[in-house]
Order: structure tokens, then C-alpha cells, then sequence
């Protein structure tokens, strides 16, 4: 599980290249990455929103659960 500064510094990231910030966290090849992508090449702010919401509510999970914004 990532520490509060790894997603700290993640967002920041995807605040500038979204899909640099997704592709930290989920990789390249992910359908997340390509979803962000798309969407930003569309338009910056849902690039963005996309990103924030993959980093932050999504995460990286080996059961690919959802999580709570707390943990």
C-alpha cells in the first residue's frame, strides 16, 4: 500500500500529465492508462478527473477491490 506522500506526489503529477500520474500507479499498459489518455487527449479537466479519481478511489489492488479514501 502506497504511503500518503506517494499518492500525494501522484496526484501532483496528474494534476500536470494525467496520464503520467495513472501510469505511475497502474502502468502503461493498463486499461486505466488508455481510459486517462483518451480523456485527456479530449479535454485537460476530465484527463484530470480521471486521473485523481484512478489514483484515489481506484488504487493499485491485488484484488482490485475498492477502498475507502481513509485507508
Amino acid at each position: 500500500m502506497a504511503s500518503r506522500c506517494e499518492v500525494f506526489l501522484e496526484i501532483l503529477i496528474a494534476i500536470f500529465i494525467p496520464p503520467l500520474g495513472v501510469c505511475l500507479r497502474d502502468g502503461c499498459c493498463s486499461c486505466e492508462f488508455f481510459i486517462c489518455l483518451v480523456l485527456t487527449l479530449l479535454g485537460y479537466i476530465p484527463g484530470i478527473i480521471y486521473a485523481v479519481y484512478a489514483i484515489v478511489v481506484r488504487g493499485s489492488h491485488p484484488d482490485d477491490q475498492w477502498r475507502p479514501l481513509t485507508a
